[in-house]
């Protein structure tokens, strides 16, 4: 049964927004199963957040599916799902840090965790790396994020930035529309996809100059005609409209 008529017409639109999120990730192959999360700050609230169902893939949740929890994780209305505390401890923090950190992605996908793993990190040899390495941050692995006490150590780590690589994890990216979160993601994915692609012999490797990098985000702007990930997400609503509809239910 749809919430459209239950909730405001701003919480609506999120819930819209985070749901086609959560099917562009799975229909990228970013999804692990059920084990991972995006998350999304309700409208007009500083501590009301919508998170998947626990227990449902990725390419099944709709718009009316997802729950709103607190900063605590507990549920704000009734579902047939749980949510998962452990996945939300890295999200919750995020959110109370940063007033722009309206939607949070975190992913597993084999690319990102892969170059998660390498000493060097994301190195700086494509287009997309260059976006990255604009404003990234790292996470040491701490295990399975249960222990409240990495939050601070994570938002640390996070600082201003709107990608964060986890060692040994994983991809995170912030932003302040689902838009912006998804298209940083992508870019993000993207990098991580051409360096395992390539020789791991960095000799072999040619590096994007620290003055180019220190220059894209004006050029980012221009690129984007200022719209950041706006200027791509109608066209991503289509094409869910096309590959897997439903999600606005």
């Amino acid at each position: 049964m749809t919430m459209k008529h239950t909730v405001s017409e701003q919480e609506w639109q999120a819930r819209v927004e985070l749901a086609a999120a959560y099917r562009l990730v799975a229909l990228y192959g970013w999804d692990d199963l059920i084990f991972t999360h995006i998350s999304m700050r309700v409208p007009g609230t500083d501590n009301e957040f919508l998170i998947n169902p626990y227990g449902m893939m990725f390419h099944e949740i709709t718009a009316s599916s997802l729950i709103k929890v607190d900063q605590q994780c507990n549920k704000l209305h009734d579902s047939e799902y749980p949510v998962n505390p452990a996945g939300f401890n890295i999200h919750s923090c995020i959110h109370m840090a940063r007033d722009d950190a309206h939607c949070v992605i975190h992913t597993h996908s084999l690319n990102g965790t892969a170059v998660s793993a390498n000493k060097d990190g994301l190195l700086p040899i494509s287009q997309q790396a260059v976006v990255v390495h604009s404003g990234l941050g790292y996470h040491d692995y701490e295990g399975i994020a249960l222990n409240p006490a990495e939050q601070d150590r994570l938002v640390n780590d996070l600082g201003t930035n709107n990608f964060l690589m986890l060692r040994n994890h994983g991809l995170l990216t912030v932003g302040k529309t689902v838009a912006d979160a998804f298209l940083f993601m992508y870019v993000f994915e993207a990098a991580c996809a051409v360096q395992t692609r390539t020789s791991q012999n960095t000799e072999q490797l040619v590096q994007v100059p620290s003055a180019i990098i220190d220059g894209i985000k004006g050029q980012t702007e221009i690129a984007t005609k200022g719209l950041g990930g706006a200027i791509a997400w109608p066209a991503l609503l289509r094409l869910l409209d096309n590959k897997s509809p439903g999600y606005d239910q």
